[in-house]
């Protein structure tokens, strides 16, 4: 019959009760018959005497075609009884009270969560350790170092090892343990190592340039070499442009084959040409991009890649885990290339994040030590200098030519005197502990190879004054004194002699001789003699 919008009124629901069903979704009143028109504000008959809150006109409505969107579900207590979980280690529930360490690969760890990380000494000896998300790789090797009582400096590091891959790398002292190590692939032998790295902070120490001119274009821009210190403020200096370039051995994807490029390392990413040295950007092909990747020594090349040399490095992106696809691998011909390429990739990456992780290293060894006992002697490299004790006082000698001199006639009276501070008894009243007395000594290593000196200096890093002595494999009464120069491992062997009743040590044919090699050593940390270079670093290896 003939109706007007008007004639029909609604009253509003609850929000629990719109929308329930086909027949609830409005609550249109009938049409009053006649004589039975309601009022506004009269209740009805149908409404049980209560009125509506508020009667509104009605409007109209937009149905959906689609079915109704659930309301989202609010947590509410079920009617079960709550049953405990027999296995909670392998749920791993965010509110489990067990320590848990993060799977290895399932994502970024959980903030606030305590995991576990082992970590490895150089013996193969292992030891875990709690760790909250961001505990850097830093404090972490502070740890350790108290507990193993070690000596405390800034040349501690975390080595990430890769053995399936042939690949590792020195954790930087920022970067959080728990966050690299969940980003390892489930099952994969990968570890931390607990060691020395007297190379991680040597390109701030060393007064030499560790890039030749030849490798940075803006030395040659200029035509003149350029100071160490300059370089180096270049490279952090964001502003700056500098480019390391030059050539490399390249692998090809999915192929056995090494090919030979020439490389420029710029702040966009690394490039290779393909046509000679051409820097046309038609002949320029993109090639990997640092700041989505990591730079990895690789550690047996040869057997497992087939590199040319045994000096390859490899950059890993993050997304690549486990396998060795999609790793890109480069090869240098000789270790100073690699180191070079090393060193640069660490400096555009990471820039003056890295120079403050020294700058704090220098000043926590100006701190004092924790309370506990005394740890070994450590001699300073600041605190040696030439002295001369020929008249009634001391003098610096300043002069190197003169510091040489005045070394060749101290070794020469040194063994005139008849006191030693380490003097040990005649050959046929020794004592066992007068002849073992370097055993003692953080840098005495007994029998171990030649094969195994250089792989652990190697290890320790390459930087000039690293040593270490170990008994002859030759002569079974001998010892060896193995130092680093030049990022070469050379050796030098030790006889004994006997003069006067008096058991001694020499390394140039008697010419200088030494009551023990303690005095040897300590010798050489002061003066070159007939080596290279002094004894700077030792190589040691503590127990966990």
């Amino acid at each position: 019959w003939p109706w007007s919008p008007g004639q029909f009124r609604t009253r509003s629901l609850p929000a629990d009760n719109a929308m329930e069903g086909g027949a609830q979704q409005s609550s249109l009143r009938e049409p009053p018959g006649p004589g039975g028109a309601e009022q506004e504000g009269v209740p009805g008959e149908r409404d049980g005497g209560e009125g509506p809150p508020e009667v509104k006109r009605s409007q109209p409505l937009f149905i959906h075609g689609n079915s109704r969107t659930p309301p989202q579900e609010e947590p509410r207590a079920s009617s079960l009884p709550s049953i405990p979980n027999p296995f909670p280690e392998l749920c791993s529930p965010s509110n489990s009270p067990i320590l848990s360490s993060p799977a290895l690969g399932q994502g970024p760890p959980r903030e606030g969560a305590s995991h576990v990380v082992k970590v490895f000494g150089e013996d193969g000896a292992c030891r875990s350790l709690e760790a909250s998300a961001g505990t850097t790789a830093r404090q972490l090797c502070e740890t350790l170092v108290r507990r193993t009582r070690a000596i405390h400096d800034h040349s501690w590091a975390l080595v990430e090892l890769h053995p399936h891959l042939a690949l590792e790398r020195c954790l930087e002292d920022h970067e959080a343990v728990v966050e690299v190590q969940s980003s390892w692939a489930a099952g994969a032998e990968s570890r931390f190592v607990f060691r020395k790295n007297f190379a991680k902070y040597e390109l701030f120490k060393s007064n030499v340039s560790l890039f030749p001119e030849v490798m940075v274009s803006s030395c040659l821009e200029a035509n003149k070499s350029m100071a160490h210190s300059e370089l180096i403020q270049n490279f952090l200096n964001s502003g700056s442009c500098p480019e390391v370039q030059g050539f490399l051995q390249l692998r090809e994807p999915g192929r056995k084959v090494w090919k030979r490029f020439h490389f420029s390392l710029r702040r966009s990413g690394l490039y290779y040409s393909t046509k000679g040295t051409s820097k046309d950007p038609r002949h320029l092909q993109y090639f990997a991009d640092l700041t989505e990747s990591n730079i990895y020594y690789v550690t047996q090349g040869k057997k497992l890649y087939g590199t040319p040399t045994e000096f390859g490095f490899c950059i890993k992106p993050h997304k690549v885990r486990g396998s060795v696809k999609g790793l890109k691998l480069l090869c240098s011909e000789d270790e100073q290339s690699r180191s070079c390429w090393m060193a640069a990739f660490r400096l555009f990456k990471y820039g003056m994040q890295l120079y403050r992780n020294y700058q704090q290293a220098q000043a926590r060894l100006s701190q004092p030590p924790w309370i506990g006992p005394t740890p070994l002697r450590s001699v300073s490299d600041n605190a040696l200098v030439a002295m001369d004790f020929s008249g009634c006082t001391g003098r610096v000698i300043e002069n190197p030519n003169e510091v040489l001199t005045a070394a060749l006639e101290e070794a020469q009276a040194w063994r005139k005197k008849t006191t030693h501070r380490y003097s040990l008894p005649t050959a046929c009243h020794s004592s066992p502990l007068s002849a073992a007395i370097h055993r003692t000594q953080p840098w005495f290593h007994g029998r171990i190879s030649r094969e195994d000196t250089q792989q652990l200096i190697g290890r320790q890093g390459l930087v000039d004054g690293v040593f270490l002595v170990r008994e002859s494999q030759r002569n079974p009464k001998g010892f060896v004194l193995s130092l680093c120069h030049l990022q070469r491992v050379k050796h030098y062997l030790i006889l004994p002699s006997e003069e006067e009743g008096r058991l001694y040590f020499t390394m140039d044919d008697g010419q200088t001789r030494f009551a023990d090699l303690i005095q040897l050593v300590e010798f050489h940390q002061i003066n070159r003699g007939i080596l290279p270079c002094k004894l700077r670093h030792y190589c040691t290896c503590v127990a966990l």
